[in-house]
């Protein structure tokens, strides 16, 4: 078991971005009085990357980035009860029931015992344990990271940690930015796993070649190549 497998968790292991996607309509529905709603998605787009280098990535960093759109996109005469509203579409993102993925716990069950499996997420600390706990996933895990970021050198702190040659590094995701890329970029295998929202942040517009990359269609096909 020298081989590696390790799985990203949100919109790969479970549903989130939909959730995301949810707050944010309600959100702006909420600030319809100052400004159409596409309009302010796009504020609160520019705020949250304005944010992240502060941040981070989750369910927080995008309630602080929510208050202060609505800050900006009212003047400062958005009232208490406003912001109120905001902070428990918050608090309501992180109550959410995990719904997890098609295939996931077949395929799982299938690599238990012939690889390491690892998850490799980022995000808040606080929220991507508590989601993994309800989950009912842990079992299948050798070890959790959970990364602030996923760049090429925060894979390689992984890799290292593990120790684990990086052409021995398999990693499966739905965000070719994050997931994929860095890992390839670093000797290591991705298998890509798309799925139908993504956030505008991860978006990749190029097609990927490189002989370590797969892509499949449902999570289930991994399997082909593992």
């Amino acid at each position: 078991m020298n081989h590696v497998i390790a799985f990203d968790a949100d919109d790969t292991l479970w549903v989130n971005e939909p959730y995301f996607r949810e707050t944010e309509d309600k959100f702006c529905a909420l600030l319809e009085d100052y400004l159409p709603s596409h309009t302010t998605g796009q504020e609160l787009f520019k705020v949250e990357m304005n944010n992240l280098a502060l941040y981070g990535y989750g369910v927080k960093g995008f309630m602080l980035s929510m208050v202060e759109t609505a800050i900006q996109v009212s003047g400062g005469t958005m009232g208490l009860d406003g912001i109120e509203k905001i902070l428990n579409l918050g608090k309501e993102l992180l109550e959410r029931d995990i719904e997890i993925l098609p295939g996931v716990e077949e395929v799982l069950k299938a690599l238990q015992g012939k690889y390491r499996l690892v998850v490799a997420t980022k995000g808040d600390l606080l929220d991507q344990q508590r989601k993994l706990a309800k989950s009912g996933l842990e079992q299948y895990f050798h070890h959790i990271e959970i990364m602030s970021d996923k760049q090429e050198s925060d894979y390689l702190k992984l890799i290292k940690h593990l120790d684990v040659d990086p052409a021995h590094f398999t990693m499966i995701g739905n965000s070719l930015k994050s997931d994929i890329l860095p890992v390839l970029a670093v000797g290591g295998h991705g298998i890509h796993v798309p799925y139908h929202t993504t956030w505008a942040h991860e978006v990749v517009s190029h097609k990927v070649e490189h002989e370590n990359f797969r892509e499949v269609t449902e999570l289930r096909e991994v399997l082909k190549y593992l």
